[in-house]
């Protein structure tokens, strides 16, 4: 009894830092599935490119490369990277540590939305592309008009679903203390010295934050299916 009476005063006296982490835990989340999105879609646009120098395609090759050493590579190892290496090669810059942490997010998380588009777009019958250039539309005008609209149905599930773990992964930006929940969680722990009751309390809304949005995605994929039929 005494764990959950502490842990109703920890809240009780830090609902607001434990709030304003949830704040920047989402903001850090939707950001980075904004810019990656459209990054990733970019990136997925190069893995298809057919144009090349003979049997060279260099902008599927680049793509190739970006897509395997990232996802090849633990994400805390690229938020160390980008949080040391930017500040070095881009003094004049002069980027914030929430800056550089982001740009490694956003890195790491174009990777998976490239392959989630590509994924997307695999999956629409090619027979679809074959009729609309028999049409008279060519390539880009058949995957503007006929084949992406029809991807849209598989890539938005689980985009909702990557920015469910982008919102779990945000808790290695604490290395860092960028303001997101983990970090006040040491925050909290370091004016309380108790560790259990604030990190149940962040458990508990990692926990209410993703299952509500899993339970969003879930209803989203089923009127996706019943428009379908």
């Amino acid at each position: 009894m005494e764990f959950f009476t502490v842990m109703g005063k920890v809240w009780t006296e830090y609902s607001s830092l434990f709030l304003h982490g949830l704040w920047m835990t989402l903001y850090m989340g939707a950001l980075t599935v904004l810019i990656s999105t459209v990054s990733g879609s970019l990136m997925a646009m190069m893995h298809r490119s057919s144009w090349g120098i003979g049997r060279f395609k260099p902008l599927h090759a680049a793509a190739v490369v970006y897509v395997e050493v990232i996802r090849g590579t633990p994400i805390l190892l690229q938020l160390y990277f980008f949080y040391f290496m930017l500040p070095q090669w881009f003094p004049a810059l002069d980027l914030s540590e929430f800056t550089c942490v982001m740009i490694a997010c956003c890195v790491n998380s174009t990777a998976y939305v490239c392959e989630i588009v590509r994924a997307g777009i695999q999956a629409v019958d090619a027979g679809q592309t074959e009729a609309a250039r028999s049409l008279g539309l060519n390539s880009r005008q058949a995957m503007i008009h006929i084949v992406l609209p029809q991807a849209v149905k598989n890539i938005l599930p689980a985009l909702c679903n990557e920015f469910v773990a982008i919102v779990k992964e945000t808790s290695l930006a604490s290395t860092f203390f960028i303001g997101e929940l983990m970090t006040q969680f040491k925050t909290i722990n370091g004016i309380t010295f108790r560790v259990l009751e604030p990190l149940t309390i962040v458990g508990i809304i990692y926990f209410l934050v993703t299952f509500v949005m899993s339970k969003l995605i879930a209803l989203l994929e089923r009127r996706m299916n019943a428009s379908e039929r």
